[in-house]
């Protein structure tokens, strides 16, 4: 009986730390009144109404217009939450949605505002929580009997602690007292404008800081806050129920959530290494119990293991099935899959050097076969495994999961799973069976046509990265080597380790990233600044890598491979620079003329003059699109000044080196 009893305790650590190790993704690039039904994913209380393709939490001004107080939306109080819970202790979590808040016409003054909330449980604001306390808490609540945290959003000013009527604050056990404030005036975004603003709220477990930033959707987001807050500290249980609130209160205001998207990973660590006092709240050990039957425990474990195991895994695949449906909506459809480290080897033949294809910066890639119920015969994949003692291959490893992980699209390669097991973490791809694009190169192997589809379905897949998938990323790496080709060629962006997800604060400075050859001119400038721009440009480089078979060296070539081309531009003799395979054999004149200006175009030294990646996509795949206007300098440029000493960047096309700039060629 003793040893069902702790066989039993085995069976559910094994189930729960399974779950909690799945990443937890989800998204709602637009809402519909079934996201708020009973089988909606949703849950909408008080005032939310869903339709139109957003969320009301409070609601809208009539169309009567009428200022008349007795059909004002006053006093309201709506909140929505997703219906399961997302870890807290110890979790990377990124969200990132689209809000808009309006003022009534013919009313003076508008409130109160609208808040993100990291809640304990799914149950509805508290009954007075309309007004100031945004749905949060109300005075009965105040001082710590709600656990929770809140970033409010606040449009209305209470004088005894609020900066303005336009600020955000991090709220705990009361909103009075909020733990951080932040006005908004100084970054230019007015909430109450009407407009449709952005935010992307951050926090990281390891170091314990919650990252807030916003900005008007078509401009860069910039950072409003960061602050140090610990999740141990009893401010929210380890597992909680996010999403909005928002309230009115004497004065009317609209709040419309627009979009928004979800990410929660959680960390292997209770806390960051040397972090004594996050160990200090680690849960306790279940198996304190006398020695002598903790030894029988572990002796009878380990007979029973074999069998242990095939039962948990029938009962986590294929047991319960409320429990197999909750665990499949949790995880969402795009999450990758956790495997073990004992599939892995098997997979690989134990890492066996004959499998090794492949070696890179952070670690090695192997090639590996499972066997697949789906999939006759197996499926092959591809498994990178991280360096252990890479700190930069620890960041890869998460960005991989947290940006690659739900990524969708027929261009990029797709992340199949990971493995984190002691200092082992892996990731796992779909097997390109024709390796990297870097090693056709010069090689006169791939026709006109294959050229062609591939850079075609290149900037397919960075028109997805940046303008197409419900939280855009600049990808910082567009290079050969991470362009995969499957069998037929096609062509499949990958190596998302070095990946951000737009848009930074303009003002922040991050470590250089990226390969020599491949930066932009402003990013090497600005230490690392990467932008859409900076995207287009290091795909600009590749197209004319891919056109004239020939690698770039960027700045360390004495005659670099865009002057070649640029200078061959300026003389009309374009076809000139052209990979001699691709001359010998059929392709269409005009076809590749276009694809050189589109490459040229996007190596503009000025980056607010390249092209958006739509417009190279529309060039390439519509032959009538009209072409770009190349600069008529000719030869191109070969500098660019960069002012550093101002907080705008301004780059032009030549100027003086000065103690303040940067004169790069």
């Amino acid at each position: 009986m003793v040893f069902l009893l702790f066989f039993s305790t085995f069976l559910l650590i094994h189930n729960n730390q399974a779950s909690l190790n799945d990443p937890i993704s989800f998204s709602f690039p637009t809402f519909t009144p079934q996201s708020c039904s009973s089988e909606g994913k949703l849950l909408c209380m008080g005032s939310v109404t869903s339709g139109e393709g957003y969320l009301s939490l409070t609601p809208e001004q009539q169309k009567s217009n009428s200022s008349s107080a007795s059909v004002l939306p006053l006093y309201k109080v709506g909140r929505v939450l997703y219906r399961y819970p997302v870890p807290a202790w110890s979790s990377f979590i990124s969200t990132t949605f689209t809000v808009r808040i309006s003022a009534f016409s013919n009313t003076t003054g508008s409130g109160d505002g609208m808040a993100f909330v990291f809640a304990q449980d799914s149950r509805p604001s508290p009954p007075d929580s309309y007004g100031s306390f945004l749905g949060l808490l109300d005075r009965s609540t105040q001082g710590g009997v709600i656990k929770q945290l809140g970033i409010e959003l606040d449009t209305f000013m209470n004088h005894e602690f609020d900066p303005d009527d336009n600020h955000i604050a991090i709220d705990t056990t009361s909103i009075m007292d909020p733990v951080a404030i932040q006005s908004l005036n100084s970054s230019g975004i007015n909430l109450k404008s009407g407009r449709d603003i952005k935010f992307t709220i951050e926090y990281n477990g390891w170091n314990q800081i919650l990252h807030v930033s916003a900005g008007y959707s078509e401009n860069p987001l910039v950072t409003i806050l960061n602050h140090s807050i610990s999740m141990f500290d009893s401010i929210v249980p380890s597992s909680v129920y996010v999403g909005f609130t928002a309230s009115t209160g004497t004065l009317p205001e609209s709040h419309q959530v627009r979009d928004w998207v979800f990410t929660s990973l959680q960390l292997p660590n209770p806390s960051p290494p040397g972090n004594d006092k996050g160990r200090k709240r680690k849960p306790r050990n279940i198996w304190t119990v006398d020695v002598p039957v903790f030894l029988c425990v572990l002796v009878l474990m380990a007979f029973t293991y074999p069998f242990i195991l095939r039962v948990v895994k029938r009962n986590h695949c294929g047991g319960n099935e409320t429990e197999d449906i909750e665990s499949r909506t949790r995880t969402a459809a795009n999450a990758p899959k956790m495997f073990t480290y004992k599939e892995i080897s098997r997979a690989t033949q134990d890492f066996s050097k004959e499998n090794l294809i492949g070696v890179g910066g952070f670690g090695v890639v192997y090639k590996g076969i499972i066997p697949d119920k789906i999939h006759v015969p197996p499926k092959t994949i591809a498994v990178k495994k991280i360096t252990a003692a890479s700190k930069q291959g620890e960041r890869e490893y998460l960005a991989e999961i947290c940006t690659i992980g739900r990524l969708r699209h027929k261009n990029i390669v797709q992340l199949q799973g990971w493995c984190h097991e002691n200092e082992n973490r892996f990731l796992i791809y779909e097997y390109m069976p024709n390796g990297s694009l870097d090693r056709y190169i010069g090689n006169g192997i791939l026709d006109w046509k294959t050229r062609y589809n591939i850079l075609t379905g290149l900037a397919s897949a960075l028109l997805y990265l940046h303008e197409e998938c419900s939280n855009p990323v600049v990808h910082r790496d567009i290079k050969p080597n991470n362009v995969m080709l499957d069998s037929d060629y096609n062509a499949h962006l990958g190596d998302f380790g070095l990946a951000r997800v737009m848009l930074q604060d303009p003002k922040l400075t991050i470590p250089l990233a990226g390969t020599p050859g491949y930066l932009a001119p402003e990013v090497l400038g600005f230490a690392g600044k990467a932008t859409p721009e900076s995207d287009v440009y290091s795909f600009g480089i590749v197209v004319l890598e891919v056109v004239c078979g020939r690698r770039s060296k960027g700045i360390f070539d004495d005659y670099s491979l865009v002057e070649n081309v640029w200078n061959l531009y300026a003389k009309d003799e374009l076809l000139e620079c052209v990979d001699q395979v691709v001359l010998d054999g059929k392709f269409e004149v005009e076809q590749v003329k276009r694809t050189l200006i589109v490459g040229l175009a996007c190596l503009h030294t000025d980056f607010m003059l390249r092209p958006k990646i739509r417009k190279v996509v529309q060039i390439l795949m519509n032959p009538n699109e009209p072409l770009l206007d190349l600069p008529d300098t000719r030869p191109r440029p070969s500098a660019v000044y960069l002012s550093v000493s101002s907080s705008a960047p301004r780059i032009t096309d030549f100027g003086s080196v000065a103690s303040s700039s940067i004169m790069m060629t």
